[in-house]
């Protein structure tokens, strides 16, 4: 019988581990921090290697320069996108997204950050839960169905994209704006906690360039300090923060905290060259959170307009947007239910465990509802708040490693749940 196979398939996740994490170790020794995202072309290649031995085909699809190099800005390299995918399959679409960058790495770190270390069960790496343990969970659901020959009720498209950390145009915008995305988004940039996800704010990275002009540290006068030029402009930024925190966001918090709200930041400052020379160049980074009930423009240009009143006289001022992500409205589709019921035999959650709310953080699924190509997003994924994503020991465990892939193996599953799945199968 076909529940037989799954629940012989779902039995075989725990034996076949072992590859995952062997998989996981490769993508994280694969270098993808953005900036400046230079290590894309390789890890496409590393995936298309892994995937091969299924049969799926593959279509690379890179992002033209123009739409995302800004000349002052950190990205560099090839922006180079993945899409796998069993075209022959006679089942409806269903895509699964994964973002191939990973943050740089903070400092703190006492292990390599990237080589995988594994300790207990615990799987240190950059990357590890955000998210590229994701995508090694995902290849081996794949693989734990082909071989125990399950019927799916979906057509997995699997997308590897470029930029979600930060870019200016993030690959999956460019897919969903060239009609390369099919069916309903499963993204696995998300959680491993029991949430329905109700959407999340739009955030964008502003640099900052501030332009003097150098002397020899002796003859300061003859020269404008670029740092010192910045000090009132950086100011002028925090004294931003009390009205944008003020600005309060309708959307479901998550449980017990406090409502969700626009928030602003310095997030990264850079110049000067030695204590011998003033210092005629100085960057600084500002990092904006902003509801789905804000407009973006009207965000940007509150910044640019009180830096501007802040600048000194004769201190050159350029301001480059390097990195934009929209709001995600809510996203919330008709294979939730289904979803939710693969979430509970994968990671073994109550049903009602589950609750909706969405976040401060920022996705790039916004981009693929704003092109009208997918409004509904499930978000999943590994990253815990133990799990320190973002910071300095980066981890996920076996044991979640282990649950996702039960929970994409059931999702995916024909003889799974078929009372909630939407699309009928053929």
């Amino acid at each position: 019988m076909a529940s037989d196979r799954l629940a012989r398939a779902l039995a075989r996740v725990e034996d076949g581990l072992d590859q995952a994490v062997a998989d996981l170790a490769r993508m994280i020794a694969t270098d993808t921090r953005f900036p400046p995202g230079t290590g894309y072309p390789g890890f496409v290649a590393l995936i298309e290697e892994l995937l091969a031995p299924l049969g799926m085909r593959f279509r690379r699809v890179t992002v033209p320069e123009e739409k995302w190099f800004v000349p002052r800005g950190p990205a560099r390299g090839a922006r180079v996108n993945l899409i796998a995918d069993w075209p022959e399959r006679p089942a409806p679409v269903c895509s699964l997204y994964f973002h191939m960058d990973t943050v740089c790495a903070a400092t703190g770190w006492r292990r390599d950050p990237l080589r995988l270390t594994e300790e207990d069960g615990i799987l240190y790496g950059l990357g590890a839960a955000d998210m590229k343990g994701a995508i090694a969970a995902a290849l081996h659901a794949l693989r734990v169905a082909q071989a125990a020959g399950l019927r799916l009720a979906y057509r997995p498209q699997l997308l590897m994209v470029t930029d979600e950390e930060g870019g200016l145009y993030p690959g999956i915008r460019h897919l969903a704006e060239q009609g390369l995305i099919g069916g309903h988004l499963l993204n696995f940039n998300g959680s491993a906690e029991p949430r329905i996800w109700g959407g999340c704010f739009g955030s964008f990275n502003l640099q900052v360039t501030v332009e003097g002009r150098a002397a020899h540290s002796s003859a300061a006068g003859a020269a404008v300090n670029a740092i010192e030029a910045a000090l009132p402009m950086m100011q002028a930024v925090l004294d931003l923060r009390p009205a944008v925190g003020a600005r309060v966001s309708a959307m479901a918090p998550p449980p017990g905290a406090a409502p969700l709200a626009g928030q602003i930041a310095l997030a990264q400052a850079e110049g000067g060259t030695c204590g011998g020379q003033v210092p005629d160049r100085f960057r600084f980074l500002v990092s904006r959170r902003y509801p789905p009930e804000e407009e973006f423009a009207a965000a940007r240009a509150e910044i640019e307009t009180a830096i501007r009143a802040a600048c000194p006289e004769g201190v050159g001022l350029h301001f480059d947007l390097i990195g934009h992500l929209v709001p995600t409205a809510d996203p919330e589709g008709p294979h939730y239910p289904r979803w939710q019921r693969a979430v509970q035999q994968g990671f073994g959650y109550p049903a009602e465990a589950f609750a909706k709310y969405g976040a401060a953080s920022a996705s790039d699924a916004g981009y693929v509802q704003q092109a009208g190509v997918a409004q509904e997003v499930i978000l999943g994924g590994l990253i815990r708040p133990t799990s320190n994503g973002h910071g300095a020991e980066e981890h996920t465990t076996r044991a979640d490693l282990a649950a996702l892939s039960r929970t994409i193996l059931s999702y995916l599953a024909a003889d799974f749940a078929p009372d909630l799945n939407p699309d009928p199968l053929s």
